[in-house]
């Protein structure tokens, strides 16, 4: 019987789940518990089969949230954020919190086949007000000769000495940590849209590999 309930509860929390935006949190194990009334473990045994299904996901300390599947777009022609900006006739601004040669989480060691990248990390900002925390990894081979001050004020497709073909970004939803919260204003959970751009050169093999974070 409790095998029927659980998954009478995934299918309410479900259609919630449909109606709400992306980086929603949901109510905490212990509400749903009490709204359902039934155990934290029946609660939890229907929240995890909407994770298997791909439409919720936990994050600790923060609670289940409300998740999308990733769009991926192809991009041929490269450009910048600070670009559409100041096209639209707004100061752009990026100010670089965090600069290091560093060895690269699995994932991006995986793009782009290296041991070792130069990690930056920087706040983009809109008439002064920020608008998207970005990481970019790139190799340490092709960064060896970049500083600090080159990359807050030039675009990385501008200070490679490498022949750029185009990128693919994928986009999804996240929540944010507390310091990415921190650097762009909100409360620690909140809903973020997070897009990955992998850019290649034209040989087609992957040369930057960047998250952008940016409040729903």
């Amino acid at each position: 019987m409790r095998s029927i309930r659980y998954q009478e509860i995934a299918g309410s929390i479900r259609d919630r789940v449909e109606a709400a935006a992306p980086g929603a949190l949901l109510p905490s194990e212990s509400e749903l518990s009490s709204e359902f009334g039934v155990s934290r473990v029946t609660v939890r045994r229907a929240l995890e089969l909407l994770r298997d299904e791909g439409s919720i996901a936990a994050r600790q300390g923060f609670g289940w949230f409300v998740v999308t599947e990733p769009v991926q777009q192809r991009l041929d022609e490269l450009g910048t954020i600070e670009a559409q900006l100041e096209r639209s006739g707004r100061r752009a601004e990026r100010r670089v919190l965090e600069f290091a040669f560093v060895a690269p989480p699995p994932r991006v060691a995986a793009l782009l086949g290296v041991d070792q990248v130069l990690r930056v990390r920087r706040v983009n900002l809109a008439d002064g007000e920020p608008f998207a925390v970005v990481t970019v990894w790139c190799p340490a081979e092709l960064a060896a000769d970049l500083s600090r001050g080159d990359v807050e004020r030039r675009p990385f497709y501008e200070l490679l000495d490498v022949e750029l073909r185009g990128a693919t970004q994928t986009i999804g939803a996240d929540s944010a940590e507390p310091a990415d919260a921190t650097v762009l204003g909100v409360p620690v959970g909140s809903p973020l849209l997070r897009c990955e751009r992998i850019t290649t050169d034209r040989s087609g093999s992957p040369v930057l590999v960047s998250e952008h974070l940016f409040p729903a």
